[in-house]
């Protein structure tokens, strides 16, 4: 349920906050509830993971990605995610959700997703998307297109998707 609730957070921001460029970032601030918890009382690793799609949610509205996509069928699909824990983040305690696209390759948009807490990397997520119709996935040019992104991309991280 706060998962639902958090999402109608950021659609509701993105109604009033204004467009970004693709190589912009998503900030979620929010705090670990009692839900988002496990036996430890700290942050669910798989809360981690919902949070990395709340971002990549966030960022793809803001370019106005999503939307445009959608209206042409195209829907977002990850690949591949991998998380290094580096500090917990405890009950109640607030952190922050910074994603941004670090690159994309002929088929994969590679996204990072730094959970930081107090100004400290709690934990670095990347994941791989990729959109698809029912055909199969769009090259990432058609993609970039959408939004008239034409610069090349960054080098793509040394990350290895299983």
């Amino acid at each position: 349920m706060v998962l639902l609730l958090r999402l109608l957070i950021v659609i509701v921001r993105n109604l009033l906050r204004p467009r970004a460029s693709i190589d912009g970032e998503s900030v979620i601030r929010t705090r670990v509830w009692p839900v988002d918890m496990d036996l430890n009382f700290h942050l669910n690793d798989g809360r981690y993971i919902s949070l990395t799609g709340l971002g990549r949610v966030d960022l793809m509205m803001r370019t106005g990605l999503l939307r445009r996509a959608v209206k042409r069928g195209w829907y977002p699909v990850v690949g591949g995610i991998v998380v290094k824990y580096r500090r917990e983040i405890h009950a109640m305690e607030k952190f922050v959700v910074r994603t941004k696209i670090v690159a994309w390759d002929e088929k994969w948009f590679y996204f990072e997703h730094r959970f930081e807490k107090n100004g400290d990397v709690a934990a670095l997520a990347y994941a791989r998307g990729v959109m698809r119709t029912r055909e199969g996935a769009v090259p990432s040019a058609d993609v970039l297109a959408l939004v008239g992104w034409s610069k090349p991309s960054p080098p793509v991280p040394d990350i290895r998707f299983l």
